[in-house]
């Protein structure tokens, strides 16, 4: 089910294809259908605060990158040991690249359009191993691209997205990956009402991915989502995923229902349990994991204000709610990513985040931990 690069493949079938590595090549989804049912009353739950929150001062915030509206981030270590953060970026229809331990500008990939190696507001960006995974809203696909290089590869859901956004990749066995996709597919000329409960199990996508670069193959493995009142997903973006605990966390945005993240099992199947009702102020946005091996651990997910980013911080086994922090200046945050294995510049790992659609913040793991009485790093047994 994958498109080669060259020639295009418009037509494509359930089955997996394979697809051959080509050379580089620089570079709202409108959802038909009857009208949707007027949302529930607005919900307004009592505000729940956590426990503790604090300021935490980043150790750097990149300059003004307005032009590309940043969204969504990921990292990658090259053979050379430098940490790079990529960034998709909406409006200018690129990925840029940064340097992880100060920021600086590395480069800027691809541009408008739907040929391999450009995009069509890319939205969502995973990294597993040289495999670069990007989601692209306009063009209903997934483009998967090689580093360092940024070679495409290919692309896959073109038959089965109508609007993806948030991407979670995890490795199921050597040589084989699942990739879970978002897609909040809407109605109205503004793309602003919740499609009927009926299609909402079409919220999430799965995939399979697996053999050599030079022959990828993919599988769709189907869709899933809640469809009852209680926990239908309305409006989403991100996604993360925990193996070892069995759990998947997406955020719904929908605020007339409530702001929150939703609960999943691997299999797909709703948890009937809900993470931060009543304590997001703005939307859900970025969620990472600071995994341990033995299983414990904290979820960090972002409380999207436009005056400033509050990020929430749960614990990894029990869900319960930890505490919050805040940056000096980072506001308006959509995509965050979790580095946590250390640089030169921050042995103890860092977390990105963005800055008002226009920048990049680097909050040492160090500084968050002492701020939130947190581990620095995991036991070691």
């Amino acid at each position: 089910m994958l498109s080669r690069p060259e020639p295009r493949i418009d037509a494509m079938s359930p089955k997996s294809a394979a697809f051959l590595l080509l050379p580089l090549i620089a570079a709202c989804a409108s959802v038909p259908g009857p009208d949707a049912p007027e949302s529930r009353a607005s919900i307004d739950p009592v505000r729940v605060e956590p426990p503790m929150q604090e300021v935490v001062v980043e150790r750097w915030v990149t300059d003004d990158q307005e032009a590309g509206e940043l969204d969504s981030l990921a990292t990658w270590l090259t053979p050379e040991g430098d940490l790079w953060v990529l960034a998709t970026a909406k409006r200018s229809h690129q990925v840029q690249v940064h340097a992880g331990d100060d920021g600086g500008l590395i480069a800027r990939i691809g541009g408008p359009g739907d040929a391999p190696g450009s995009f069509n507001r890319p939205n969502g960006i995973a990294v597993h191993g040289d495999l670069v995974f990007v989601t692209e809203r306009d063009n209903h696909r997934v483009q998967v691209l090689e580093l360092p290089g940024f070679e495409p590869l290919g692309s896959f859901g073109e038959e089965q997205l109508q609007a993806p956004y948030g991407i979670w990749v995890h490795e199921i066995a050597p040589g084989q990956l699942e990739v879970i996709i978002t897609d909040s597919f809407m109605l109205g000329e503004r793309f602003d009402i919740v499609p009927p409960l009926e299609t909402l199990h079409r919220r999430l996508h799965r995939f399979h991915v697996s053999g050599a670069h030079e022959n990828l193959e993919v599988e769709y493995r189907g869709s899933f989502g809640e469809t009852t009142d209680a926990g239908a997903i309305r409006a989403t973006e991100s996604v993360w995923g925990d193996p070892l605990h069995g759990r998947l966390l997406v955020a719904d945005e929908h605020a007339p229902d409530g702001l929150r993240l939703r609960v999943y099992g691997l299999d797909g199947g709703y948890a009937n349990r809900d993470l931060g009702l009543g304590t997001y102020r703005g939307d859900p946005e970025g969620i990472a994991l600071w995994a341990c091996p033995d299983g414990s651990g904290y979820w960090l997910s972002t409380d999207q204000q436009v005056d400033h980013s509050r990020f929430l911080v749960y614990d990894r086994e029990s869900l319960a709610l930890h505490s919050a922090f805040t940056g000096r200046t980072t506001a308006n945050t959509d995509g965050i990513a979790l580095y946590a294995a250390g640089t030169r510049e921050f042995p103890d790992g860092v977390l990105f985040a963005v800055h008002d659609d226009r920048g990049i913040a680097a909050f040492d793991w160090a500084d968050i931990a002492d701020a939130l009485d947190l581990p620095r790093q995991c036991a070691i047994d």
